[in-house]
């Protein structure tokens, strides 16, 4: 095996590769990335068992074939070290991978090709077309409210629901909820929810464009499966069942509250900075045309400022965490945004005053 690339042609599809490969392994080839030469084509492929995510790359001058594994981390280190305009010659010898640019020589260790896992495929079920700025967008506009190592597994993660053609994205992690919709093309008649790990969501957006280059993402029974220009994007399912989310959006709010998004951000900025470092807690007080925002913290420390808000109706007391506030204000597009809101003790709804299909939920605090 061997091959010429240049250092240009081979970084970025290596570093999202290897930016799939987990530092601490069980199995040591887990370490490693397959590199697979033949004729003009490279093909790497990094995995956790979780995501699986293979790059291709075209050679200039035809390759001696060959498969091999090598550790992923060393070998992007190596590369991102040499310069912008190098050549890199990589020669299997024995069990030993070669790398020659200019005057540097690196000598790697390998484990045979035949020892790299796959992710299973399972029966396709269905599959989807969209753009990929309409899913980057729709995991963008979510993904911050994933729980992150959750006793509850299937909250770690994105739900995905398509149904009378539209995907829904809805993430949660307990005190917060998100969700955004966009339609797409699908075969799929019935209603279907599926769930992608965190892992996967965050591996995926990271390959997606802003663009309207099309995207297709075939489900299976236990998988998902993206073709995302050179990439070949694939991600076990998580078997579980996610909340009804449905039942979290309240629906009898009576008290509405609009205010200006930016000037909200930034008083909420300003007061978070005395509240409470570990729980994060601001207390909103409503009047009419006006909302005050209270902060204190261990220290006897306290922040509170009053600002002018379109609210009419009775004063209200309710505390949140200023950060799923913060949040929630920074992913809305909207110059106006709007506050459902019925007692101290119920979730607040968050929606942009133009902006359809993007809702957020946030549980109160006590105070």
């Amino acid at each position: 095996m061997k091959f010429v690339i240049s250092r240009e042609a081979l970084i970025k599809p290596l570093q999202l590769v290897a930016g799939v490969v987990e530092r601490r392994q069980t199995l040591p080839v887990l370490s490693n990335i397959l590199l697979v030469a033949e004729d003009h084509k490279l093909s790497m492929t990094g995995t956790d068992l979780e995501v699986e995510l293979v790059g291709c790359v075209m050679l200039d001058e035809p390759a001696e074939p060959g498969s091999i594994t090598v550790p992923a981390r060393k070998l992007m280190d190596i590369c991102k070290s040499l310069s912008d305009d190098a050549q890199i010659e990589m020669t299997l010898t024995g069990q030993k991978m070669i790398i020659k640019s200019g005057r540097s020589r690196f000598t790697l260790s390998t484990l045979p090709a035949v020892e790299f896992p796959n992710v299973e495929d399972s029966p396709q079920t269905f599959d989807l077309t969209l753009s990929q700025g309409q899913l980057r967008y729709l995991i963008e506009q979510t993904g911050f409210s994933m729980a992150q190592q959750d006793v509850r597994y299937y909250l770690n993660g994105m739900l995905l629901e398509i149904a009378d053609g539209s995907l829904r994205t809805v993430a949660t992690d307990g005190h917060r909820l998100a969700t955004s919709v966009a339609s797409v093309e699908t075969d799929q008649q019935t209603a279907q929810q599926i769930i992608v790990p965190r892992k996967g969501i965050l591996e995926l957006a990271r390959l997606l464009q802003h663009g309207d280059e099309p995207l297709k993402l075939v489900v299976g029974a236990n998988h998902i499966r993206a073709h995302v220009g050179d990439f070949i994007f694939t991600s076990k399912l998580v078997d579980g069942k996610f909340p009804d989310y449905q039942r979290v959006i309240p629906r009898n709010g009576d008290k509405y509250v609009l205010g200006d998004r930016q000037a909200l951000r930034k008083v909420f900025s300003r007061i978070a900075i005395l509240s409470n470092e570990k729980y994060r807690g601001v207390r909103l007080t409503l009047t009419s045309g006006f909302l005050q925002v209270m902060a204190n913290n261990p220290e006897q420390e306290e922040a509170e400022e009053t600002i002018a808000i379109d609210y009419e109706g009775d004063s209200l007391e309710i505390g949140f965490n200023v950060n799923y506030l913060l949040d929630a204000l920074s992913i809305l597009n909207s110059d106006v945004v709007r506050f459902t809101l019925s007692d101290s003790n119920s979730s607040a709804l968050i929606e942009g005053y133009d902006e359809e299909g993007n809702l957020y939920v946030v549980m109160p605090m006590r105070m």
